[in-house]
C-alpha cells in the first residue's frame, strides 16, 4: 500500500492528498514533519521536505512529480484531459499555483501564521512580485466552474488547497488580499470545491491537527 508522509498542515501534503481520494486509492498516512534529520527520511527526500509518498517500488518527493506519477499508475478516473494539450493546460496552471503564487506568498507565512516578522523590504517585494502574478494567473484561470474550465482537474487539487493561504497571508500582512484585489474570487471557489469529500476530508483532518498541536502547546 501506498505510503503519504508528511504533515497535514502542508498544503503540498494536502494536494497530494486530495488526488489519492479523488481517485480512490488506498494509501495509509506517516506523519514526518519538514526538516528531518533521520537518514530514513533523507532517503526518501533529500532535502527533507514533505510530503514523500513511499510505493512498493522506491519512494517520490516533490508533490508535482507525485501528482503525476499517480496519475499515470491511477488513471481512473482521470484529472487530466486525455489530449496532451488540454492536460498540459491542466498541468500550466498546477505550476503557476505553486510556482507563481503560493511560494511568493509563502515568504510571508512567517508573520502572517506563526508570530514572526517579515520586513518591509520583503513585504514591498512580495506585493510587487504578485500583484503582477495574480494578473498572469487571471489570464490563465477560467474559474468555469473549476480552474480549468468544467471538470476537476489536478490544478483543483493545487488550487484548493494553496489559494486560501495566498489570500490569507496577504491581507494579514499587506493589509489587501491580493487575490481578491486581482479579480480572484476564490472564496466562492473554494466553497465549491469544498463540498466534495476529499476537500471536506483533508480539511477535517487539517483542522483536527491544528487543534491538536495548539493542545500540546497550552501544555507547555
Amino acid at each position: 500500500m501506498l505510503t503519504l508522509c508528511g504533515i497535514p498542515l502542508s498544503n503540498y501534503h494536502n494536494k497530494v492528498k486530495m488526488v489519492l481520494l479523488e481517485k480512490g486509492i488506498p494509501f495509509e498516512e506517516q506523519r514526518v514533519p519538514t526538516g528531518s534529520t533521520d537518514e530514513a527520511v533523507l532517503a526518501c527526500s533529500p532535502l527533507a521536505k514533505v510530503p514523500f509518498l513511499r510505493t512498493e517500488h522506491g519512494s517520490l518527493c516533490e508533490s508535482q512529480v507525485i501528482v503525476d506519477y499517480l496519475e499515470a499508475a491511477y488513471p481512473e478516473p482521470p484529472l487530466l484531459p486525455a489530449e496532451p494539450f488540454a492536460a498540459a493546460k491542466v498541468r500550466e496552471l498546477a505550476a503557476f499555483v505553486d510556482l507563481h503564487l503560493e511560494l511568493v506568498a509563502r515568504e510571508l507565512y512567517a508573520q502572517a501564521f506563526f508570530g514572526g516578522r517579515v520586513g518591509d523590504e520583503v513585504q514591498q517585494s512580495v506585493r510587487k512580485r504578485l500583484v503582477r502574478h495574480v494578473a498572469g494567473f487571471r489570464r490563465l484561470a477560467r474559474f468555469s466552474p473549476y480552474v480549468a474550465g468544467e471538470r476537476f482537474t489536478q490544478a483543483d487539487c493545487a488550487a484548493f488547497v494553496s489559494l486560501p493561504l495566498v489570500g490569507m497571508a496577504t491581507r494579514i500582512v499587506l493589509g489587501e488580499d491580493l487575490l481578491a484585489a486581482g479579480g480572484i474570487d476564490w472564496k466562492t471557489y473554494v466553497a465549491r470545491v469544498g463540498e466534495r469529500p476529499s476537500a471536506q476530508k483533508v480539511s477535517a483532518d487539517r483542522k483536527a491537527d491544528e487543534a491538536a498541536m495548539a493542545a500540546a502547546r497550552a501544555k507547555r
